[in-house]
């Protein structure tokens, strides 16, 4: 709870107020919608109290509920496109065939149409589906600068192949240098646990890569096809890693489930994903062993671990063990 100063009409007078968290409910394009917002009462005379961040904070949030409902992409994803990708607003709106300032106004907040939230959404999360409209598209950019810093950016996300060679592999080197015998299945689990309680702890996602729902639990594909030679055999130990090129946040996730997760063999940890909703919900109907390309959705991912935070209490990245032993415990 927190403590300012504000004018009471009340009152009459400038007032400290306090402020608390209830459900609220909105009307969106003639729906209503229920989010958590915030609401603050004079401390003197329980009045409410018009705070101008928090009205803003409250019409966020229920744009937040509104965009999650109907699969409109985040702000947050928005925002940090053009950061990702080191070109302006402006500069991408052109490339993109879309009017100079129509980035910048869905930046600012405006909600997108389907059908260039589906664009902007994939631009996100694909940074080979970037760099081939920066290629199709360079000729409409006003400088060639401005085309050399955007392709520099992307091409640090993309391995030579043509695949996603930026976070992943660096977390998937890591692994192996620092896991023993860990084999392709346990390699899978343990990445999703990476996503989940990295998104959990500090309120993003380590990859850009989409796990799917495969019949032996998340699956990221092109890690899969990496390692798919192993079979059941461990995969080979990588023998030297420097781990000062992640953030300390990172780090403390990584050693974490190296710690509390990796020491489960994957067989134990496919169990372990085989009750949670990610993988339940995403599969549907599917039978049991039947083969799917389904994509587990990040933001449900990001959403079941982070109750899952709250339920056991965790305050850090060390408390995972409390969920992964009681797991263990259940099956």
């Amino acid at each position: 709870m927190s403590v300012r100063v504000v004018f009471c009409e009340e009152c009459r007078d400038e007032v400290s107020y306090t402020v608390e968290e209830k459900e609220m409910t909105g009307t969106i394009r003639g729906v209503q919608y229920h989010y958590i917002g915030r609401e603050a009462k004079c401390a003197n005379c329980g009045a409410y109290v018009d705070v101008e961040e928090i009205s803003e904070s409250n019409l966020k949030a229920l744009y937040d509920v509104y965009r999650k409902e109907n699969g409109i992409v985040s702000l947050e994803k928005i925002r940090a496109i053009p950061e990702r990708y080191d070109i302006g607003k402006r500069p991408l709106s052109i490339l993109l065939g879309w009017g100079e300032h129509t980035f910048t106004r869905y930046a600012d907040g405006d909600i997108p149409t389907r059908q260039y939230s589906e664009t902007l959404n994939r631009l996100f999360d694909d940074p080979a589906y970037y760099l081939s409209i920066l290629e199709e598209n360079k000729g409409r950019l006003m400088s060639q600068q401005t085309y050399e810093k955007s392709y520099k950016a992307v091409s640090a996300l993309i391995g030579n192949n043509g695949m996603l060679d930026g976070k992943i592999s660096e977390v998937v080197a890591y692994l192996l240098n620092q896991c023993e015998d860990i084999t392709p299945l346990a390699l899978q689990k343990s990445l999703y646990y990476i996503q989940g309680f990295f998104y959990a702890f500090f309120k993003k996602y380590i990859f850009v890569e989409d796990c799917e729902a495969w019949a032996h639990g998340p699956v990221y594909r092109d890690i899969y096809a990496r390692y798919s030679d192993y079979h059941f055999d461990p995969i080979s130990k990588v023998e030297s890693f420097d781990s000062s090129i992640f953030t300390a946040q990172e780090k403390a996730i990584l050693d974490s489930v190296i710690q509390n997760i990796c020491c489960y063999s994957g067989k134990i940890l496919e169990d372990f994903t085989h009750s949670e909703s990610p993988w339940i919900n995403t599969r549907g109907d599917l039978p049991d062993g039947a083969s799917s390309n389904k994509i587990i959705d990040k933001h449900m991912i990001g959403d079941y671990f982070m109750k899952i935070k709250e339920q056991y209490g965790m305050n850090s990245p060390r408390d995972i063990q409390l969920y992964t032993k009681a797991v263990f415990a259940s099956l």
